[in-house]
Parts: C-alpha cells; structure tokens; sequence
C-alpha cells in the first residue's frame, strides 16, 4: 500500500517539478517577446516525463571527460533529461524574434492549469491518506 502511495507520490513530484521548469521557460519566452533576435524555446513534457520517472535513465546520460581538451558536456540546457529546443517559427518578425504572443499565452495558461489540476490531485490524496489514518 505504501509502495503505491509512494510510486504515485513521486509521479505527481516529477510532474509539478516539470510543470514548475517549463512555466520558467514560458514565462522567460513572453518577457523576451520584444527583444531582438529572441529565439521561443520549450520542451516535450510528455517525452521529459518519461525520461525522468526511467529507472533506467538516472544518471545514464552523464558522460565523462577521458582528456582536458574535451568540451563539457554539460554545456547544452536540459530539463528532466530532454534538450531544451526552439520553437518552430509561425510568423517570424523583422527583429529575428520568434515569440508568437498568442502561442506563448495559451501555452502558459494550459501548462498552469495543468500544474493546479497536479497540486489539487496530490492534495485530495494527502487529506486521503490522513483521514484513513486518523480514522483507524
């Protein structure tokens, strides 16, 4: 019972942690909406999901330097295991902006959504859990 409680737990965990790291990168796009040669960036959650709840991944991906003179590897942005991409330009602009407004703001308010539909889930379980346990 436990185990599942805690298997379900950590599921909800990895998702509010994603849900919290693509608002930042959400958020960063629309306050760059004006800013010159500005590249959208976002990632794939459900691809980042996945990559994070692998026993098989953690720690998997990390590799190591056999010389001085290799680059770090560590140099490209990554969030739960997936790289960082550029959007797809929709409309571009004369500045080199890739920011679509629109896009960014319905993206943003989906990705809340959805983090307060995880918040609320993992909240009714813990007042769950508590009730049983006061209960019996």
């Amino acid at each position: 019972m436990i185990g599942k409680f805690d298997n379900n737990m950590q599921f909800h965990e990895v998702a509010l942690r994603l849900r919290e790291q693509r608002q930042q990168v959400l958020a960063s796009n629309i306050a760059n909406a004006d800013t010159p040669n500005y590249k959208a960036r976002d990632f794939d959650f459900a691809q980042a999901m996945q990559h994070a709840l692998a026993p098989a991944n953690s720690g998997a991906s990390e590799l190591s330097a056999t010389n001085s003179a290799h680059f770090s590897a560590g140099s490209s942005q990554t969030i739960g295991g997936v790289p960082l991409q550029y959007r797809a330009i929709r409309q571009g602009s004369v500045d080199g902006n890739t920011v679509d407004m629109d896009v960014e703001r319905n993206q943003f308010t989906d990705n809340a959504l959805r983090y307060e539909a995880s918040l609320t889930i993992v909240t009714g379980q813990i007042k769950d859990m508590l009730a049983a346990l006061q209960q019996g």
